[in-house]
This record gives structure tokens, C-alpha cells and sequence, in this order.
């Protein structure tokens, strides 16, 4: 049924009306905007009211306006969330995916950077020069086992410098050349290393066999060992110096002593080649050799390192017989020759010996 066909199809609002009713409205709006901004104008009670009333009304009013758009942004969201959920969770996939691969690199970078910390750090007493090196190559065998590094005779290598990781002993150099160096390791058959039970210093020989834990020979003393005792590097031979950490004892399944490495803890990937020749360059031979002897101090003044001194004897007097002494007498001056006469200069007597036996009595004085 049409509007106009209705009850209210003749009803006619007065437009005079309305339009003042319109004006009216929209001057109390504009009054009350003016008196909000218009401050130098009123006083601060009066702005301070007007606005507080303002405020009063425009809240309720703006946040019931606003919930239509709150309620529809979320509802938008959930729908898009929805139905883009699928393609969310692949991309976060991917995500996580390349994360791994970063937080792996950066476990071998903290990894890497640990070890290399550990090679500086690792210090000898006394000190002993070094030289940082990377095992590029690894030749094993059923009884062989050797490494190659890339450090060589441009940096001071010789045959026979031990080599040691951050742990302890790897083994030592058997071969050089420019720019590589081949480190027999003490697991390999060919092996013998002088060592030393650091708990009772008592003496062996670690010898490799092939097998991942070499043996010690030759053990020297009553009850020398225990599990779990420290072995060091005993330094007999002028081999290696002493004290290097090796590993700790065992006991194996065939009942013989063996040694769990210090090295196999960790990959035998960074080693540090000790530049040791010898004992002499561990100290300073220059300052060693002593160029003045300092003399001979003994608690006793009358003694020396010749023996015990005599003391002198006493002089003689008239009508006693001269004791015998150690020194023998001085040679009687010759007699001035008188007029007419020649007397043959006679050579001085030879002085006896210090050890002389009693020298001769004095001549007897005859009388005037």
C-alpha cells in the first residue's frame, strides 16, 4: 500500500515549524562550541564548568558511535584471519626454517669461537713458544693414524715439536715441509710417549696400538696407579717437556693400564705446535753460565778447601832448639870477599817444598 494511501498519507508538518525548531537546535550547537573555545573571553570557573559539561555529554555519545566500527574491525579480522590462516602458518614455516639454519651457525660460531679462546689461552710452565695450525687432511688406517696440518717449516716447525689441542697432548710431528706438517697422534701404533702418574710420579711409557685408548708399559713402582689418576707427560728423554696433560687412567677389558685421551674429548680440528727442541731453550744459558766463581765461605776461618792451616810456630830463644815449622829459612846473604882474595858467588839454595821436613838447627856461636 502506497505511503500516501495510508492514516499518515494526509498528515503535513508545518515547514515554519520545523525550520524554527532546526535554528534553534543549531544555535544551542554553536553557543556551545563557542563557549568551549572562546577561554579569553570567560572567566576559568565558567570555562572550567562548560567544557566538564561538554566532555560529560560528547563521551557516551562518541562511544556509542564508535562501537559499530570497533565491532566491525573485529569481526573483519577474525573473518581474514580465518580465511588467511592457511597461508599465515606456511609463511611462518618458512620462517622458522631459515631461523634454524641461523641459530645453528651461530651455535658453530660460539662453538669455534670457545675452542679458539681455549688455544690462547693454553700455556706452559715455563713458557714455550707456539704456533696455531689446522688440521686440513686425516690419514687413518687399521694401525696408522696421523694428521696434517697446515703449519710448516716457514714457521719454525721440526721434526719432534708436540702438538696439543685446547685439551691436551694430540701427539707430535714426524714430518715437515713448506706449508705442512704431519702429526703422528698417540693412538697410532708407532707412538711412544715417556709419561708419569701424576699422583705418585711414578714412571711409563704410553704406547699406542691402534685403538682409541693407548697403553702404559713399563709401570715402575708399588701400587702406582688407580683409576682415575691424572697422567702427565714426564719429560725423561728431552721427548716432550713436562707436565703436558695426557688423560686419565683405566682399566681395560684385557687387565692391562690404559688412558682415556684429554684430546678425544673434542674434535682434533685447531692444534698449537709447541716449538720445543730441547731443555736448553727453557732457560737462558747466557745468564746460567757464571763468569766469576764466588769465593769459598766455611763456618771455620782456619780452614779452607786445601785443607786445615797450620799455625806458625813460635820464635825460638837462646839455648832452646828452633821448633820445626812448615816454611823453610831464608838463604844466608854471601859474605863480602876481603882484600886479596876471590870467593866464588854461589848460586841461592833451591827453596824446599811447602811440605819440607824439619829444616836444619841453627849453627852454635863460638866465642869471641
Amino acid at each position: 500500500m502506497p505511503f500516501r494511501e495510508g492514516p499518515l498519507g494526509d498528515l503535513k508538518v508545518p515547514l515554519t515549524w520545523t525550520a524554527a525548531v532546526a535554528l534553534i537546535v543549531a544555535v544551542v550547537i554553536a553557543v556551545a562550541f563557542l563557549l568551549a573555545d572562546r577561554r579569553e573571553t570567560l572567566q576559568l570557573q565558567a570555562y572550567g564548568v562548560t567544557r566538564q559539561t561538554v566532555d560529560t555529554v560528547a563521551k557516551p555519545v562518541s562511544g556509542v558511535i564508535a562501537a559499530p566500527g570497533r565491532w566491525t574491525g573485529v569481526g573483519v579480522g577474525a573473518v581474514r584471519n580465518y580465511f588467511f590462516a592457511g597461508a599465515e602458518n606456511a609463511r611462518l614455516k618458512a620462517e622458522l626454517q631459515e631461523m634454524r639454519a641461523y641459530r645453528d651457525k651461530y651455535l658453530a660460531l660460539v662453538d669455534e669461537n670457545d675452542r679458539y679462546k681455549s688455544l690462547l689461552g693454553l700455556k706452559t710452565d715455563p713458557p714455550i713458544p707456539m704456533v696455531a695450525a689446522r688440521v686440513v687432511a686425516d690419514s687413518r688406517g687399521p694401525f696408522a693414524n696421523t694428521r696434517l696440518a697446515d703449519a710448516g717449516k716457514e714457521k719454525g716447525v721440526v721434526v719432534g715439536n708436540p702438538v696439543m689441542n685446547e685439551r691436551g697432548l694430540v701427539g707430535r710431528v714426524v714430518g715437515v715441509a713448506p706449508g705442512v706438517s704431519r702429526v703422528l697422534l698417540l693412538t697410532d701404533i708407532a707412538s711412544r710417549t715417556p709419561v708419569m702418574i701424576d699422583r705418585t710420579n711414578a714412571r711409563a711409557i704410553l704406547t699406542g696400538d691402534g685403538g682409541p685408548n693407548p697403553k702404559l708399559d713399563y709401570l715402575r713402582g708399588a701400587d702406582p696407579i688407580q683409576p682415575g689418576d691424572r697422567v702427565v707427560t714426564s719429560g725423561d728423554g728431552g721427548v716432550v717437556p713436562r707436565g703436558l696433560p695426557v688423560g686419565a687412567a683405566v682399566k681395560g677389558l684385557d687387565g692391562r693400564w690404559r688412558v682415556v685421551l684429554f684430546a678425544d674429548s673434542t674434535s682434533i680440528d685447531y692444534i698449537r705446535i709447541l716449538l720445543f727442541k730441547d731443555f736448553a731453550q727453557l732457560a737462558d744459558q747466557q745468564a746460567l753460565a757464571a763468569k766469576v766463581l764466588p769465593p769459598v765461605i766455611t763456618e771455620n776461618p782456619e780452614e779452607s778447601m786445601l785443607g786445615p792451616v797450620k799455625p806458625a810456630a813460635p820464635a825460638p830463644t837462646a839455648g832452646t832448639a828452633a821448633p820445626a815449622t812448615t816454611t823453610a829459612p831464608k838463604p844466608a846473604a854471601p859474605k863480602p870477599a876481603t882484600a886479596g882474595t876471590t870467593t866464588p858467588a854461589k848460586p841461592p839454595a833451591a827453596r824446599p817444598p811447602a811440605a819440607a821436613t824439619t829444616p836444619p838447627a841453627a849453627p852454635a856461636r863460638t866465642p869471641q
